[in-house]
C-alpha cells in the first residue's frame, strides 16, 4: 500500500525558460551594455494574460524613483475574461525587484553617464515572470545599417556553408 502511495505523487514540471515576449526593437536601436535580470511584480489578471502571450514591450522603459525601478509602458492586453471583473489599466508602471546596490548603480548610469535603461525580454523562471533589462547607449543611423550589413553577411554565409 505504501509504495502506491509513492507512485502516485508526481512532481509538477517546472516552467523555466520559456520567453513571453521579446524587445528586438531594442536591439535595432540600441548599444547593450550591460543586462540584468528582475522580478516584475504583477496582479492576478496580468499573470493569466501574459500565459496567453498578451504582452508588449516595444515602447517600454525603465524609471528609476525613491530607489525604487519602475516598469512604464509595458503593454500588458486584459483578457476578456478578466476585464469584466477587474478594472485593468494595461500600460500602468511595474515595479521591478531587484538589490538596491543594482537599482543604484542603474539609476547613476543613467542620470550621469548619459545611458537609457529598456527591457529586452519578458520570460518566465521557476513560475516566476522575470523581465531581463538592459542598460544602453543609442545607436545613430550609420551604426544601424553597420549591423544590418553584418547580419545580412553571417545569413549568406550560413546558406553557402550548410549548401555544402
Amino acid at each position: 500500500m505504501v509504495i502506491l502511495a509513492r507512485m502516485a505523487k508526481k512532481k509538477k514540471a517546472k516552467n523555466t525558460g520559456n520567453t513571453i515576449c521579446l524587445n528586438k526593437r531594442a536591439r535595432h536601436e540600441y548599444h547593450i551594455v550591460e543586462t540584468l535580470e528582475a522580478g516584475v511584480v504583477l496582479v492576478g489578471w496580468e499573470v493569466k494574460s501574459l500565459r496567453d502571450g498578451r504582452a508588449q514591450l516595444t515602447e517600454g522603459y525603465v524609471t528609476f524613483k525613491d530607489g525604487e525601478a519602475w516598469l512604464s509602458n509595458a503593454n500588458m492586453t486584459p483578457l476578456r475574461q478578466a476585464s469584466t471583473h477587474y478594472v485593468t489599466e494595461p500600460k500602468r508602471p511595474r515595479k521591478l525587484l531587484m538589490h538596491s546596490r543594482q537599482i543604484s548603480n542603474l539609476a547613476f548610469a543613467v542620470e550621469a553617464k548619459g545611458f537609457s535603461c529598456v527591457p529586452l525580454a519578458l520570460y518566465w523562471k521557476d513560475e516566476r515572470v522575470k523581465c531581463e533589462i538592459a542598460l544602453v547607449r543609442g545607436k545613430q543611423q550609420h551604426d544601424k545599417r553597420a549591423t544590418e550589413k553584418e547580419k545580412d553577411w553571417n545569413r549568406q554565409k550560413q546558406r553557402v556553408l550548410s549548401t555544402r
